[in-house]
């Protein structure tokens, strides 16, 4: 089996947010998709080795930025390498408030969508949230980063807890 035939499927570079009381967190991710116009509803995975999962799960509600193409590397594994529980990931990048009370990354973002979970599917080392969009805000008109630009372009990697991660052999 060629795995890498999944690389053909279409996605983009978001970063996730959540909050645990007073802390937030953050995280790079590929896997964010509509699921229905009315409500608007969208759905994301987190792996639930994460921080950010954690958050999720107990606070009922995340913040995704959808990247912009001209989004640094450095922007990316900031969010993407690195773990919150070593730093504080939002230290020092712009940010908007959110109306659910989590920072949305602003920093190199198109747009911002806050949603509410309102379901949970266990995918193995996944999860994935459904979530009810109660809050969008457009940041710019710039292209949105496809992660096949991400990869092509930029020559980004994945963590190992990305969905997408295969070992080098």
């Amino acid at each position: 089996m060629d795995l890498a035939a999944l690389y053909n499927l279409s996605y983009g570079l978001f970063i996730i947010t959540s909050t645990n009381g007073e802390k937030f967190n953050g995280q790079t991710a590929n896997t964010v998709f509509q699921i229905t116009s009315d409500p608007p509803t969208i759905a994301i995975s987190i792996n639930k080795k994460n921080l950010t999962h954690e958050y999720i799960e107990n606070s009922k509600k995340f913040a995704v930025s959808v990247l912009s193409i001209s989004a640094p590397l450095s922007l990316i594994g900031r969010f993407g390498f690195r773990s919150g529980r070593d730093l504080d990931k939002l230290e020092g990048i712009e940010c908007i408030d959110g109306k659910l009370g989590i920072p949305c990354v602003k920093e190199s973002a198109v747009a911002v969508i806050e949603a509410k979970v309102i379901g949970e599917l266990d995918a193995g080392t996944h999860t994935l949230f459904l979530g009810e969009v109660v809050n969008t805000k457009r940041l710019s008109n710039e292209e949105p980063m496809t992660y096949a630009y991400y990869h092509a372009t930029k020559n980004g990697k994945e963590p190992e807890t990305a969905p997408t991660f295969r070992k080098t052999e």
